[in-house]
């Protein structure tokens, strides 16, 4: 006899699926979801995927993300999926997309780089070189920046 996991579904919120094994509670953290938020949340980890081989989910209930939560997630699971979900039912599905053009989310690794500057008023622009893995190019001094360093900006 097999034995399962039920997870109950949720009434209104985000599902979010195929997150690359071992990021669900990075993505957690970008999102500043913890226990004091008050929303119903579900982890799974190391789930099995057809597409991944095994994966991650993040279930929120009473929670819908904004654009920038998205291009945050697609910076460190960029084979994610997010359900929109509405009176238990799936409204939307789609796959988050990396940017072409990241601003102000991230900062240059460069520390002489013009954005390190207090000085000079200028936003971090970085241009998208690969989106899996996240390969990003700083428009002003050309520096790359990526994997841990992403991740490490995005959780502070």
């Amino acid at each position: 006899m097999s034995e399962k996991l039920t997870v109950s579904k949720i009434r209104h919120g985000t599902v979010i699926d195929h997150i690359p094994a071992g990021r669900a509670l990075t993505v957690l953290r970008i999102l500043k979801l913890t226990d004091r938020s008050g929303l119903r949340i579900a982890v799974l980890m190391n789930v099995e995927s057809m597409k991944l081989g095994i994966k991650d989910i993040v279930k929120i209930d009473g929670k819908v993300l904004d654009t920038e939560e998205l291009n945050k997630i697609a910076l460190v699971a960029p084979t994610a999926t997010i359900n929109i979900i509405r009176d238990y039912k799936v409204e939307s599905k789609f796959r988050v997309q990396v940017p072409k053009l990241i601003e102000g989310l991230v900062n240059c690794v460069n520390a002489t780089c013009i954005t390190n500057k207090e000085r000079e008023p200028a936003t971090p622009r970085f241009a998208l070189i690969a989106d899996n893995p996240v390969v990003l190019q700083c428009l002003y001094c050309g520096r790359y920046l990526k994997g841990e360093d992403i991740v490490r900006q995005l959780v502070e």
